[in-house]
């Protein structure tokens, strides 16, 4: 285990370690305008949505490599007004571009090639390409280093909150399922992950877990079956998260269905041992979230 205190590094040695374990993070694309009409588009990792009532986003600009605010903050702090839209698969080479150092004032709707679309309630247009746009109106802009050890407010990495009020929200019709539920199929979001590097969420990476219920708990699994070298801590949650123990009659009677009769076979003939084979089948109906066959399984006996 590698323990690190963060003073004993410079804050962007920190800093790499942060954000290559804390991820992945979504990315705020926040189109922001200043007092005289200036448009600038700029993507946030540090970035999530922090409460529904009301509905309220909050981002980080941090102050640049040179120690200046970011033109995001400088927008903010004139127009408190601002769009965050999300980012998808589609959209992720032309974000990246709008990263870039432009000089302040030069529109990166226009160096990326995103379309503008007028927004309803605040004055920062939005990008059209986006499949979710959030219309919001800044609460409050809170600087990070108010703790003694802190970086001064112009050192490069000191982080300002900018806490937002969604006002309006826009959702392309094709991110919708036949429900009317957002697919995350459709969706097709990206995140950041630390160095170059990016995530999808779409294929494989996507998966459901169903919402968690008041169980036995892990500690109440027998021992031999907690400390399964075959069964996962995954494994362990799905079997904490059943209600009760199945009772002995259930136990008898699954076994006197048959279902397990090739692994008693193969233990009593083979070369296999038996508790191993009754744990490497309960895992695979854990797989397919079969929950009380896996305990109906795991408890049976020789």
């Amino acid at each position: 285990m590698k323990t690190i205190n963060p003073h004993d590094l410079q804050p962007n040695e920190f800093y790499r370690y942060m954000i290559s374990t804390i991820g992945p993070r979504p990315i705020a694309f926040a189109s922001t305008i200043d007092a005289l009409g200036n448009i600038n588009l700029s993507p946030f990792s540090f970035f999530n949505v922090f409460g529904y009532n009301p509905p309220t986003l909050v981002f980080a600009p941090s102050i640049n490599r040179h120690g200046h605010k970011k033109h995001t903050l400088l927008n903010l702090e004139e127009v408190g007004e601002v769009v965050i839209n999300v980012v998808n698969y589609a959209m992720v080479e032309q974000m990246s571009l709008a990263s870039a150092e432009f000089e302040r004032g030069v529109n990166e709707f226009e160096k990326t090639g995103f379309t503008t679309i007028a927004s309803d309630r605040v004055r920062p247009p939005r990008v059209a390409e986006s499949p979710a746009a959030f219309e919001c109106v800044v609460k409050q802009i809170i600087p990070t280093n108010s703790s003694v050890d802190a970086p001064r407010v112009d050192s490069p990495g000191a982080g300002t909150l900018i806490i937002c009020e969604v006002v309006t929200g826009h959702f392309h019709d094709t991110i919708f399922d036949s429900a009317g539920a957002i697919d995350p199929h459709q969706l097709d979001l990206i995140g950041r992950m630390g160095g170059d590097w990016y995530c999808r969420a779409q294929g494989d990476a996507l998966f459901e877990v169903g919402r968690p219920k008041v169980g036995i708990g892990v500690d109440q699994i027998p021992k031999s079956i907690r400390n399964s070298a075959i069964l996962s801590g995954n494994d362990l949650g799905k079997l904490g998260s059943f209600a009760s123990l199945p009772t002995a009659e259930e136990i008898d009677q699954f076994r006197a269905s048959g279902v397990l009769a090739d692994l008693f076979n193969e233990a009593q003939h083979g070369c296999q041992y038996l508790p191993d084979l009754l744990h490497q089948k309960a895992k695979q109906l854990l797989t397919d979230n079969k929950v009380k066959e896996a305990w109906l399984t795991l408890l049976q006996k020789q």
